[in-house]
């Protein structure tokens, strides 16, 4: 039932809806076609290559994309969007098991196993990225069940659990940069569980120095071959750069031209972007744990149903892991954070969000009728867990309405009018690569005169400018505000190209 229902909630869309999952299914189609882990486009200017094509994932970790070859490549279907769609099926539907295991764990009853359950399956804005080729399925399943296996380990006491611990944070990391948070998470988890038994008798039968170092291996294990390639391409484990977005100034920071984000640029004006920036992260973070995490209905009694179980051992490396996460994108990294880096990290946290606001209302229902005789509480907790249910069916399937299944006309014309060599300098170049088989680079967060040095580093041949109206009626392009220029006089080295497609200027960059 799971899987038939992951599979309804996650196929109506026919190509990916949104940048990520275009650039993570791109660099899948390349790999099972024989062009390794490689970019034909560059969407950033973080560690930004000589030339293109370069090697791939310079900012992002690529477990999505390594899916969803291993989907293709089993379906021995090279560049076939459903048998690349498959793998990210079968782990929303393994969350949705998850949510069940938490909701009978935790919860102890068939109605909280279901609830559990049925919560992850329509699990409201999160349902319509659960099955795009992006990190959403991937790292909200093996985060959900590093934190579980920690859970278990400190409950059971016993350290076997940490080496699946340590195998989920290392694929957590390749899945997502902020992922090593998961493996920080695990080791507090269990010093902390050490110091509290003192090095007792208990405290040694836990076995918590062999626990850790359990954990390191099982991270390890699926890091490593990652940590040699790194090493191999550019000297480093890890590409250098993305600590850098600490200090954007604005979230288009990403795509200026140099790369240039410091501690001395970010601090120009004092201290004053610092705190307008967190502060505007902390605002909509705290939104968007209402709407995203919480199901708007849920996040009142999730916050009162882990309150009332913070002290469980089970659930201690959870809670430390809502901190850790929703400080880090709050205050640390605050525009990617805010800008959907919470977002996908917080798929981990859903399975037990999922239950824990069942328990939290079963708590308030307990509360009111200890006060009202004539309420009975088993018969209210049935009805409202039943309102909860249908709220969230009705919210998931309002936020799950699909992409466009038909390319914008633009790409279809760009195809026709384009040499297959062009490379267009354009907001989206993974979409534009998808649809058209072009290279390109990213719109740079610059004023227009650095398209030329652009140009010849990366041999973009065009530029291209969406225009959208506002609902105030003002009509602008799609690019960073830096960028814009006036379509009917653009620079005296662009030339433009008509195309029939309305609100899209194409210009040729001159040699």
């Amino acid at each position: 039932m799971a899987l038939l229902t992951a599979f309804l909630l996650t196929r109506a869309s026919t190509h990916p809806g949104y940048t990520d999952a275009f650039y993570y299914l791109n660099a899948a189609n390349r790999l099972v076609s024989g062009q390794g882990l490689t970019d034909a486009y560059l969407w950033n200017y973080v560690n930004a290559p000589d030339g293109l094509p370069a090697d791939a994932f310079r900012y992002w970790m690529p477990l999505a994309s390594l899916c969803a070859a291993f989907g293709m490549w089993l379906g021995n279907a090279p560049g076939s969007y459903a048998a690349a769609q498959w793998p990210f099926v079968a782990m929303y539907a393994a969350l949705a098991l998850t949510g069940f295991w938490l909701g009978a764990t935790l919860g102890g009853s068939r109605r909280h196993a279901w609830l559990g359950g049925l919560l992850m399956l329509f699990s409201g804005f999160f349902v319509r990225f659960w099955g795009e080729i992006s990190t959403f399925a991937p790292y909200g399943l093996v985060g959900a069940w590093c934190l579980i296996a920690t859970g278990l380990a400190i409950k059971q006491r016993r350290s076997g659990w940490l080496f699946i611990a340590g195998l989920c944070a290392g694929l957590g990391h390749l899945a997502r940069a902020d992922g090593v948070l998961l493996l920080l998470v695990v080791y507090v988890a269990v010093l902390w569980e050490a110091w509290n038994t003192r090095l007792s008798d208990t405290g040694q039968r836990f076995g918590w120095r062999r626990g850790l170092l359990s954990l390191m291996i099982g991270y390890l294990l699926p890091m490593t071959p990652w940590f040699l390639r790194n090493l191999a391409l550019f000297g480093a484990p890890l590409p250098a750069g993305g600590l850098q977005a600490i200090w954007f100034r604005e979230y288009d920071d990403l795509f200026s031209y140099p790369f240039a984000a410091s501690a001395q640029t970010f601090f120009a004006d004092g201290i004053g972007l610092l705190l307008n920036s967190r502060w505007t992260a902390l605002s909509t973070n705290l939104m968007r744990f209402v709407a995203e995490q919480g199901w708007i209905v849920l996040a009142p009694l999730i916050l009162v149903g882990l309150w009332r179980r913070r002290r469980l051992p089970f659930l201690r490396a959870f809670w430390l892991y809502v901190l850790g996460l929703h400080i880090v994108m709050t205050f640390v990294f605050a525009y990617p954070g805010f800008r959907g880096g919470l977002f996908h990290s917080s798929a981990a946290l859903l399975p037990f969000w999922a239950i824990l606001g069942v328990l939290g209302l079963d708590d308030v229902v307990d509360w009111i009728a200890r006060r009202r005789r004539h309420w009975r509480a088993a018969s209210a907790k049935l009805v409202f867990s039943g309102g909860v249910l249908a709220l969230a069916v009705i919210l998931s399937l309002l936020a799950s309405r699909p992409a466009n299944s038909v390319p914008a006309p633009f790409y279809v014309e760009l195809r026709q009018t384009l040499a297959p060599d062009a490379r267009v300098m354009i907001n989206d170049p993974a979409a534009l690569y998808y649809f058209t088989g072009l290279g390109g680079v990213v719109l740079p967060n610059n004023a227009p005169d650095v398209i030329p040095e652009i140009a010849q580093r990366y041999g973009a041949t065009h530029v291209l400018l969406r225009y959208v109206t506002l609902p105030s009626g003002e009509r602008i392009p799609d690019a960073p505000r830096a960028l814009w220029f006036d379509p009917d006089a653009p620079p005296a080295f662009l030339i433009e190209i008509p195309l029939e497609t309305p609100d899209v200027r194409l210009y040729a960059i001159r040699p």
